[in-house]
């Protein structure tokens, strides 16, 4: 046990999946997995272990941010054992080319953050995920018939900015923006771990388009295929 996470060290799965909303893990969990047990929700950060195709896996909620998911993560993989953690989140398109929906792998995450810095010393301000990690994602959404775009994500410690979009995300060739994949990474990295991120694409901030807060919660089953589908290649 933590001071965030109930479960015993025996009810958490080797590898997680770790949406943002905690009822996005739930749906995951009582749709797509069996025999599932909800091993948490101190703080309302539902989580859950079950089968997939005979292959016991995790799904817990991150909250949202940096710190959150750095909390959470961070825990899974020193106190828990935890040897993989796939984040499945929604993102912001930065580019015309993504539309809503469109389902993004991260291929690295910039960020402004300072959470590498004080973590670990860390000064580097681009983090990176698992390659056998991220080659599984795609193995998984290849088999599916569904299109995965690699690209840079533009981890953000701010939604709502008083001047718009973060010029450096455009100067550092980001496609989306989410706040998030930074710490996993190098929280990944820190600890000798894998990570790796996929996300839906929930708005555009190219043509303003956005999706409903339902839409959000329950109609991003193609990532969540996607991940399922990689887990089994971990």
């Amino acid at each position: 046990m933590t001071p965030h996470n109930q479960a015993k060290k025996d009810e958490i799965a080797n590898t997680v999946l770790m949406p943002g909303d905690p009822l996005r893990a739930k749906y995951i969990a009582t749709h797509y997995l069996t025999d599932i047990h909800c091993f948490n929700h101190v703080r309302n950060m539902l989580g859950y272990t079950g089968l997939y195709q005979g292959r016991p896996i995790s799904i817990m909620g991150s909250g949202m941010g940096m710190p959150s998911i750095g909390i959470y993560s961070y825990e899974l993989y020193t106190q828990y054992d935890v040897d993989t953690i796939i984040r499945i989140g929604s993102c912001g398109a930065l580019i015309p080319s993504l539309d809503l929906f469109d389902v993004v792998l991260a291929d690295s995450a910039w960020s402004r953050s300072t959470y590498a810095q004080e973590q670990s010393h860390d000064m580097d301000t681009i983090q990176y995920p698992s390659s056998a990690i991220n080659q599984a994602l795609q193995r998984a959404a290849k088999e599916q018939n569904q299109m995965l775009h690699p690209c840079r994500f533009h981890s953000s410690d701010i939604f709502y900015y008083e001047d718009g979009i973060d010029s450096g995300a455009i100067e550092n060739q980001c496609a989306v923006v989410e706040m998030e994949s930074f710490a996993l990474f190098h929280n990944a990295k820190v600890t000798g771990k894998k990570a790796a991120c996929i996300c839906t694409v929930s708005d555009s901030l190219v043509t303003q388009q956005e999706t409903t807060a339902q839409q959000r919660e329950t109609a991003f089953d193609t990532m969540a295929q996607i991940a399922l589908g990689g887990s089994l290649y971990v």
